[in-house]
């Protein structure tokens, strides 16, 4: 199942990034991911539950000017900081699912879909059964992560979790380094699958056989 998700804005912060200027990934994380699914779902879906694939797409990136509220326990807010944080405009996000039970739940999602933070809204456009192919000769790949070291494959390399948590405060989980690719590019391999109506490859996660 291919699930196409549109926003307006996205945000995808580095973990390593705790104060100060807010640089976004551009891709989400695995883990932004799965917090879709959750969402959709109204329940923890996790990636012993299902593997996931995805592409992520933007127009543009720029800089946004927030307000943060630093809060004490029982005291309210103790004090005000404005920061600078990057966001990424006209999200796209593909999604492939091949646990089918998933349509009605992005038909109707429990809870509201983001990009991000609470503000980076997004909605479900299209939902469509696709059939993905076996690794082509040569095909286009990226705007994705993939598990790092992998073959042929070259971009920044970022330690990411896969998921977190359900209590508070969460928790980080299955921490890996995963190559962070923006950009498409051609690859000859056998570790993507070829959606050819898009004429691009599919990286899945979790799937047997890969990483």
């Amino acid at each position: 199942m291919r699930v196409k998700i549109r926003g307006w804005t996205a945000s995808f912060r580095y973990p390593i990034f705790i104060s100060g200027f807010q640089p976004t990934l551009p891709v989400p994380p695995l883990s932004t991911v799965y917090g879709l699914l959750s969402a959709a779902k109204g329940e923890p879906v996790t990636p012993e539950d299902t593997p996931v694939g995805y592409l992520f797409f933007s127009q543009a990136k720029a800089v946004d000017i927030e307000t943060v509220y630093e809060l004490k326990e029982n005291l309210g807010v103790s004090k005000t900081n404005v920061i600078k944080r990057e966001i990424l405009y006209n999200p796209i996000l593909y999604l492939y699912i091949p646990q089918m039970d998933m349509k009605d739940y992005f038909k109707r999602p429990a809870y509201q879909l983001l990009f991000g933070r609470s503000s980076d809204l997004c909605m479900v456009e299209e939902i469509r059964e696709v059939e993905l192919e076996e690794g082509a000769d040569e095909m286009r790949v990226g705007c994705t992560l993939v598990p790092f070291p992998m073959e042929g494959i070259s971009g920044v390399i970022q330690a990411l979790p896969t998921h977190f948590t359900q209590d508070i405060p969460r928790k980080a989980q299955g921490t890996r380094m995963f190559c962070v690719m923006e950009k498409l590019d051609r690859y000859r391999g056998k570790e993507f699958y070829y959606d050819r109506e898009m004429d691009w490859g599919v990286y899945i996660h979790g799937l047997g056989g890969q990483n």
